[in-house]
């Protein structure tokens, strides 16, 4: 009897002994996943000092590349990297000051474009991360498109407006919050004019089952690559003649 009591009390010994050891482990894991969380929430918010960043700078003519989100992400604070793409042939744009924020609208590190892939594309103020996800976007996805359902290019690219100080459109739970226009951070895309001649539009050729259907909804598709939200006239019918793209926290692809 005496010995079982004694195994019995080195037992709860050795148990108590591994309990700190759990908890320290267990505190251990939950720091490091925090850690890790808040790595991937300022590679998302595009937060990284260029310095820290491990991923290599984005080129507009380049396609195919890894990342590119969070490549472009890496562009919202950094108006040197911006600048260097003003050099890339797929950009035609000029750096414009800062608009401070007032009353949740305004912009930083924004550009005005004058074309982007090789097609025209005046828009007065779009940030930078914008302006590159539209570039490429033509470039390496709207381009072949035209060029293999057309046999032509896209010579002008037809939109409703980037920045525009406005809440969000056609949406019941968040018609009280600012759009991503009102930061410059938007755009929507209403068709294309090709070098044939032919205009191609949301508000007649998306619901039509032909190749103007086939090509818009090609192009919608593979515009979700570079931008986080992407909506078409599928989403609802506010966006029933237009593409709404922007680079805002939140991702839906419809």
């Amino acid at each position: 009897m005496h010995i079982r009591a004694a195994e019995g009390h080195d037992g709860a010994h050795m148990s108590e002994e591994k309990s700190p050891r759990r908890r320290r482990s267990t505190a251990k894991l939950l720091l490091a996943l925090l850690v890790l969380a808040s790595a991937g929430v300022a590679f998302w918010l595009g937060m990284v000092p260029q310095g820290f960043n491990p991923l290599p700078r984005l080129s507009l003519s380049k396609p195919g590349q890894w990342f590119v989100d969070l490549r472009l992400a890496a562009l919202r604070n950094q108006p040197d990297q911006c600048a260097a793409l003003l050099n890339d042939p797929e950009l035609s744009a000029k750096q414009i000051d800062d608009k401070p924020f007032e009353n949740g609208c305004g912009w930083q590190n924004a550009m005005r474009l004058s074309s982007a892939g090789g097609a025209s594309l005046p828009v007065g103020a779009l940030t930078c991360e914008m302006a590159a996800g539209l570039a490429m976007w033509i470039a390496h996805d709207i381009q072949p498109l035209a060029q293999e359902m057309f046999g032509a290019k896209v010579t002008r690219v037809l939109h409703m407006g980037g920045y525009a100080c406005r809440n969000i459109i056609g949406s019941k739970v968040l018609k009280g919050f600012r759009s991503q226009h009102a930061t410059a951070n938007a755009i929507d895309i209403s068709g294309f004019r090709l070098s044939n001649g032919r205009t191609v539009r949301l508000a007649r050729g998306w619901k039509r089952d032909d190749v103007e259907s086939r090509f818009l909804r090609a192009a919608h598709r593979s515009a979700c690559r570079y931008f986080r939200i992407a909506l078409s006239p599928d989403f609802n019918s506010a966006h029933y003649d237009h593409f709404h793209f922007d680079r805002g926290p939140f991702v839906r692809c419809k």
